[in-house]
């Protein structure tokens, strides 16, 4: 962090202490709300869901080279490949929209296809592991299940459409192939790597188990009462796998990128719950916005209110997994689930620093192109998803 950065957050809290009215009630009860989202969060989601997707994500930018991974966008690369991979990279990278942008531009000026470039472009961000996660876990499966598979969707059909729109362009533009250096023998077979990470899913999944609903069948009851012995053998399993097919050095490479993760998001997730608290309240307890401006904004599922959350998410910056809590506390107050999923789709992809540098990458027609292609799949997916929900 920059000193100028600091010195501005610096006086940016002295104004807030200094002329916020704490003593008046609102404030109060917004401040509250905020604290006691929090520990909702440190209760619910943290031991269960948190830390076992950051293991996950640990092992994924470990294990999984990333080299593999981007060299399936070269000019020489099939279609059908570069797209396939492109659609879910995100999962494999992890990165937020502005991360992104570097590797946007390095395959994109090193000979990617305007098609596959795009859809890497829109898949790193939203694809998220740990948003798809934290999503399905806080929100409920049905959005986490809807926004990775619009995810997906969304980065094939974006490419698909920029590569249509701009043929002539790119048939003209000079292409080259990408550099990929060459990957080291890990001494494992691809099964071994697959039934690792598949251990892991395993571990959350049980782990994050909720109690399930009253008149929902037994065996869902059996699995919640069986969960945490379940989690434990399954936790056996996964040491006899580090200890026998994995070196020391690796195992440590794990730790140290799963420790990179949580120190990177926790203070953002953490500060972002907060806000979300202090502005929005959970649900079924007001703070500081009146939830009638919520209702009248995003309510219900109409096209408006999918379009304003489609083009809110894409000029807002969200960090990492900080749209969560945010979308939360404005379901809470009333935001309808097709506007909630347009915020989700657009949001993590797009944000207002992150069109200024796509703009200085591949010009400034091609960027409303690829931002207007975005928005307005959000908005009929949310009006899609609404009608569903509904």
């Amino acid at each position: 962090m920059k000193e100028r950065t600091k010195l501005l957050f610096i006086i940016m809290i002295f104004l807030a202490c200094y002329y916020v009215p704490w003593s008046h009630p609102t404030i109060r009860q917004a401040g509250l709300e905020a604290f006691m989202m929090l520990q909702e969060y440190a209760r619910e989601h943290v031991l269960t869901c948190l830390i076992p997707a950051f293991f996950i994500a640990g092992a994924i930018a470990v294990f999984v080279s990333q080299a593999s991974v981007l060299k399936y966008f070269g000019a020489s690369a099939k279609k059908f490949l570069s797209y396939s991979v492109a659609s879910i990279s995100g999962s494999v990278l992890a990165v937020c929209s502005c991360t992104v942008l570097p590797l946007f531009a390095g395959i994109y000026t090193r000979g990617a296809g305007i098609g596959p470039a795009t859809a890497f472009l829109y898949s790193g961000p939203a694809i998220n592991v740990l948003a798809i996660v934290l999503t399905a876990r806080i929100l409920g499966w049905q959005m986490g299940l809807a926004r990775a598979v619009g995810a997906v969707v969304f980065a094939i059909v974006t490419g698909l459409l920029m590569a249509f729109f701009f043929r002539k362009d790119d048939a003209a533009r000079e292409t080259g192939q990408i550099y990929v250096p060459e990957e080291e023998d890990k001494g494992r077979t691809l099964m071994q790597d697959a039934l690792y990470m598949l251990t892991m899913v395993l571990v959350l999944v049980f782990a994050a188990f909720a109690r399930p609903a009253l008149g929902s069948a037994g065996m869902w009851h059996i699995i919640f009462t069986a969960k945490w012995y379940i989690t434990g053998f399954l936790l056996i399993v996964l040491f006899i796998m580090l200890k026998n097919w994995f070196t020391r050095e690796e195992t440590l490479n794990w730790v140290q990128s799963t420790w990179g993760f949580m120190k990177q998001i926790f203070p953002l997730l953490g500060a972002g719950v907060l806000v979300a608290g202090f502005m929005l309240g959970r649900p079924g307890h007001s703070a500081l916005i009146p939830e009638h401006y919520i209702q009248t904004l995003v309510g219900g599922n109409s096209l408006w209110a999918n379009l304003f959350a489609s083009v809110s998410g894409a000029f807002m910056y969200f960090a990492t997994l900080t749209e969560v809590p945010i979308l939360q506390g404005l379901i809470g107050a009333g935001m309808g689930k097709g506007p909630a999923l347009a915020l989700l789709l657009a949001g993590p992809a797009l944000s207002l620093p992150n069109m200024l540098v796509i703009g200085g990458i591949m010009g400034v027609k091609k960027t409303l192109t690829f931002c207007l292609i975005i928005v307005v799949l959000s908005t009929i997916a949310g009006m899609c998803y609404g009608w569903i929900a509904a």
